[in-house]
């Protein structure tokens, strides 16, 4: 599901640092040596010819969820795990997921247009034309609907995007909008759209954002013809993800499941995606306003706002029967600590073929599996449980991946160390997001990871990107030296369920940037278009398996559980920082704002001859109290720093294997500490209060996201609320840290 990567993106999210003297963290001098060579004969068995040929074979055919080719991949990974020594079961979901009957989209005045709603098949792609299995333009959970109505244009669609029609005199009620893909993920849009009354909702690929803008279309290059469309799912996660019909419970045959009419999730209007020699015709026949200029795309128009002249018709009708989602599980019984499980995952349906989103991160997560086994076979038994997991229906949102984890809630609540993600993998950077305790952990890995491109490590070429590309705040630590920062998960991929549902540790990992990745959710998302543009080599699929096989191993086998808190404490200590400067901003802009407004300044500034509409004044901002915030934290890093002195202290090695379970189990129950039961306001399934997506961002995250959003939605009441709760999420933080320092010491 992941999104084409840019430069900038990953050089605020990749990773690294050294561990002092060669000593890996939580292993001993002498463990970390037997680790070492463990780790060289385990990428003795990587092979990137191997990673190659399952791209080419799991990506031969359409799989979306409930295809027969999605059912056969399923199978075949799961004939591998067990060929290669793993306990592999096939665990299967019943989920809602809808799929078109029938699509139409026409102009009606100034002048008629059908649009084509297709791709086109090309001769140099030898998968395009399998016409008959794949599944056609559309948007997922979009309601059926058939209505016409004025169009008007609303850039990305986003909730200050409307603030800027509404200066302008412009009211999408009763109307049609049509919005570009970017600025946020594309279930906000017809979210948005449906709060401001609209009656339905055109998705288009302008070509400044993935096409001939950015660089050769394909076939030439990599990026978006003009008849290319972006499939992709429109649910509403920011509530929840998974199924729609069961939301908490796994999707089983015999689950209990809502009316489709009462499920939250399903748009409110109808929304279909096009192409943009489909929306060409529809913008072009616009009038009204010209569109600011941070909102005309790369058409060889003038970008108009509307309403009209033009008027469209949209009708849309689904199949909304259930569907078979195939989990494959396969685990590896650990040694001492059974009990204590390290999940790898990675997602193996697709849209339509799929073979960069998610077959390349697929074949390397296959490749990490076949090497464990192969360490096995020679006798090596991790001291963990190793759990790897092909996800089913994460397109059409993360639905196998929260199935399962709804499903089996209570056991990996008290088993789960860590979950480690991957989706999409390109040639380029090492990017890293997630779980703050694991930034040292994952920047030591960085460092023993060699780029197949330049021969530095992959950290070494991720810290160059960011001091290039990086944003200012980005730049300026990767200056001081030291760890570089991990990004904060927000959404988009199978960690969801995992960080902020059940409160277990997560990272996400990959690489790109260098790939011409302009084919994201269409048919051209194929292995013709793969090897030419994204890893033609397929070294960066074996450099992912590295980094995701390291990871795996020192997690399972390290005698103490390489989790740091000082990490944690500094980069939350960073998001307060945030929503206190957020809350002294909000109200400057908001004086700053009213003051204008009474002045008369939009009213004189603005065209006597345009339709403008002067902002109502709004709301003076109180001044809050974070005490309660600032007092938490001041704990929290006195009890990381304790902790993090105190494992520093210990000699791994010298540690039982009652020392060795008491600790995991502590340390499982830290990130738990940062969630609460109750959930977030307007949205309890997501229950973690340091990273969530956003309410009106969808994938994008938002740190501290009870108080940030409070501010944000200017609730003021909420936001003394929410800076309450948080002070008690982080002194329940504390508390765990202490408990497990107190481990610890029990053991010394």
């Amino acid at each position: 599901m992941r999104t084409g990567l840019t430069v900038a993106m990953i050089a605020v999210a990749a990773v690294a640092a050294a561990a002092p003297e060669g000593t890996l963290t939580g292993f001993g001098p002498e463990q970390s040596v037997d680790q070492h060579d463990l780790e060289a004969r385990f990428d003795a068995q990587l092979s990137a010819d191997e990673i190659g040929e399952w791209i080419r074979v799991l990506s031969a055919r359409p799989h979306h969820v409930g295809s027969a080719f999605g059912e056969e991949n399923a199978r075949r990974i799961a004939d591998l795990f067990r060929s290669w020594g793993w306990d592999t079961e096939i665990e299967t979901f019943q989920v809602l997921f809808p799929t078109p009957r029938s699509r139409r989209l026409e102009l009606l005045e100034p002048r008629p247009f059908t649009a084509r709603l297709e791709e086109d098949v090309l001769p140099e792609d030898s998968t395009s034309g399998q016409t008959g299995e794949q599944l056609p333009p559309y948007n997922a959970y979009s309601v059926d609907g058939d209505v016409t109505g004025d169009l008007v244009y609303v850039n990305y669609g986003v909730p200050g995007d409307y603030e800027e029609l509404a200066r302008r005199g412009i009211d999408v009620e009763g109307k049609i909008v049509i919005a570009r893909y970017g600025g946020s993920w594309r279930g906000i849009k017809p979210k948005v759209a449906a709060e401001k009354g609209a009656i339905g909702c055109i998705l288009y690929s302008d070509p400044r954002d993935d096409g001939y803008f950015q660089g050769d279309t394909y076939p030439e290059g990599g990026f978006r013809p003009e008849q290319g469309a972006q499939r992709g799912s429109v649910a509403d996660m920011p509530l929840y993800p998974g199924d729609p019909l069961t939301p908490g419970v796994g999707a089983t045959e015999d689950a209990e499941r809502l009316p489709r009419e009462e499920a939250p999730t399903l748009t409110k209007i109808p929304v279909l995606p096009i192409s943009w020699s489909d929306a060409e015709p529809l913008l072009e026949a616009l009038g009204g306003p010209v569109a600011p200029e941070a909102w005309r795309g790369a058409l060889p128009l003038t970008y108009h706002l509307g309403p009209g002249p033009a008027k469209v018709h949209l009708q849309l009708e689904f199949d909304w029967s259930l569907t078979p989602a195939h989990d494959v599980i396969a685990r590896m019984e650990g040694s001492e600590l059974p009990d204590q499980w390290i999940v790898r995952g990675n997602h193996h349906d697709a849209w339509v073929n799929g073979a960069t989103d998610p077959v390349s991160g697929m074949a390397a997560v296959l490749a990490e599996a076949k090497a464990l086994g192969a360490l096995h076979a020679e006798g090596w038994r991790p001291r963990r449980t190793i759990v790897y997991a092909a996800w089913d229906a994460e397109e059409p949102g993360l639905l196998g991946s929260v199935e399962w984890v709804e499903r089996h809630a209570a056991e990996l609540r008290e088993k789960a160390l860590v979950y480690v993600n991957s989706d999409s993998n390109e040639r380029g950077f090492l990017y890293a997001d997630g779980s703050h305790t694991l930034e040292p952990f994952v920047n030591e890995v960085a460092r023993d990871v060699g780029d197949p491109e330049t021969g530095a490590s992959v950290w070494e070429r991720s810290r160059a990107a960011m001091l290039l590309y990086g944003d200012p705040d980005t730049r300026a630590r990767v200056e001081k030296g030291g760890d570089l920062p991990l990004a904060p998960l927000g959404s988009g991929s199978d960690y969801t369920p995992f960080l902020q549902h059940l409160g277990i540790a997560s990272l996400n990992i990959g690489f790109g940037g260098e790939g011409d990745y302009g084919q994201y959710h269409s048919i051209y998302d194929s292995w013709d278009h793969y090897r030419r543009f994204m890893d033609p080599s397929f070294h960066y699929g074996v450099a992912l398996a590295q980094v995701g096989g390291r990871l795996v191993l020192r997690l399972a086998d390290a005698p103490q559980p390489p989790l740091r808190f000082g990490s944690l404490a500094d980069t939350v200590g960073g998001y307060v920082d945030e929503v206190m400067k957020l809350a002294d901003s909000t109200r400057d802009e908001t004086k700053r704002e009213n003051g204008r407004i009474e002045e008369g300044v939009y009213a004189l500034a603005w065209d006597p001859e345009d339709r403008w509409t002067a902002p109502e004044p709004e709301e003076e901002v109180p001044y809050l109290n974070f005490a309660p915030l600032e007092n938490a934290l001041a704990r929290l890093h006195e009890s990381a720093t304790a902790y993090d002195e105190a494992v520093a202290s210990i000699d791994p090695a010298a540690m039982s294997a009652q020392q060795r379970a008491e600790l995991g189990r502590a340390l499982i129950g830290v990130e738990r500490s940062l969630t609460r039961s109750e959930g977030l306001p307007r949205r309890s399934w997501f229950v973690h209060y340091v990273y969530a997506p956003g309410f009106y961002t969808g994938y994008g995250v938002k740190t501290l996201p009870g108080v940030r959003e409070a501010i944000e939605q200017r609730e003021w009441e909420e936001a003394g609320e929410q800076i309450q709760v948080a002070g008690e999420v982080l002194d329940a933080a504390a508390d765990a840290i202490d408990a497990a320092r107190e481990t610890l010491r029990a053991g010394s």
